[in-house]
């Protein structure tokens, strides 16, 4: 089907349907929406080699994953092809070296020089990030999923940190809790410290001051949940309640509380972020797990949408997106004993 005939059908001009497919900022997101679902409906594909040839553009977008890889990413990714399979656009996942900073600074390197992808996005952003300085100089375009304090500017989409852990804390005093741990994320990451913000202002709002003894930060793991959350139950004056950076890290507190004789809900309340995976949960976890809840999948298709925007012309600065999260309670927080 050639594009005339496809827009003809859509009852829309080929301009139209050709800017919608590509992610132009003018086009509305109702009729980007039409046309991407029609394309998938009526098999419509424009000729690859002819939009390329005629931008410039190599259609692709980069992603950094470390080798270790994590079950967050693959759900980033998900939501980014959910979106692409309607731009004819690739996604280029190139394999860096996980906290290696000089490896992950030689692969942007590298793409722009290659020129394979016409923009690439960042995770995980430090608040001086110095990937957001490197891309500035270069010129490629960029997203960054997360957000970062640096004078460079940049186009972002984050969730509010800050806000999940506050009213996940607020609702641990609201019960009664006094002794809380924190399980947090990655140590010098701008989503931890955001996190760890929360954790203390929702302690300080109220007279008190968050024990620095309990909080810690690690990679998002059931390994790492369940050892930190041991060593906190197995202390003198342990904790009586934990919030956990993520689904993943409750699992590993669930184990813990149940080595040690004692029941989530009862023992122990625990309450997580949930970036809504499809094979794990909160609701199914015995005892159901209260959450704060934002879709990493959602987040992915969103991230894919912008930076096609930003290929397509859209200036960074119009974009910044802060999502809120809600709060979800279920059975496994509960007024200590």
């Amino acid at each position: 089907m050639k594009l005339r005939e496809f827009a003809k059908q859509l009852g829309l001009s080929p301009t139209t349907v050709s800017r919608a497919l590509s992610g132009y900022p003018e086009v509305s997101e109702t009729t980007r929406a039409r046309v991407a679902s029609e394309a998938i409906r009526l098999g419509y594909r424009p000729d690859i080699n002819a939009v390329r040839l005629k931008t410039g553009r190599a259609g692709a977008i980069g992603v950094m994953m470390a080798r270790s890889g994590e079950i967050h990413f693959a759900e980033f990714m998900s939501g980014m092809a959910q979106r692409l399979e309607t731009a004819d656009t690739d996604i280029l996942i190139t394999p860096i070296t996980a906290h290696n900073d000089d490896d992950e600074m030689q692969a942007y390197r590298r793409l722009v020089e290659s020129r394979r992808v016409d923009a690439v996005i960042i995770h995980s952003p430090r608040p001086r990030d110095p990937r957001i300085e490197m891309l500035s100089s270069l010129r490629l375009p960029f997203l960054v999923h997360g957000r970062s304090e640096t004078e460079h500017v940049h186009a972002w989409l984050d969730i509010d940190n800050e806000n999940a852990v506050r009213r996940s804390t607020e609702h641990l005093l609201d019960l009664g809790h006094r002794r809380i741990a924190m399980i947090n994320g990655l140590k010098g990451k701008t989503y931890s410290i955001h996190r760890e913000q929360g954790f203390r202002l929702a302690h300080q709002e109220r007279g008190l001051i968050a024990d620095p003894n309990m909080m810690v930060c690690d990679k998002f793991s059931d390994e790492s949940g369940f050892r930190h959350a041991r060593s906190f139950l197995e202390r003198a004056n342990a904790p009586t309640a934990i919030v956990a950076g993520s689904t993943m890290t409750a699992l590993g507190v669930y184990r813990a509380v149940r080595s040690l004789g004692m029941m989530v809900g009862q023992d122990i309340s625990v309450i997580a972020h949930d970036d809504v995976f499809p094979y794990l949960t909160a609701e199914n976890m015995v005892p159901s797990l209260s959450t704060t809840r934002s879709s990493m999948r959602a987040a992915g298709t969103r991230c894919a949408e912008l930076t096609l925007q930003l290929i397509a012309g859209r200036a960074a600065e119009e974009i910044h997106e802060l999502w809120p999260v809600e709060l979800i309670l279920r059975e496994s927080t509960a007024p200590p004993r």
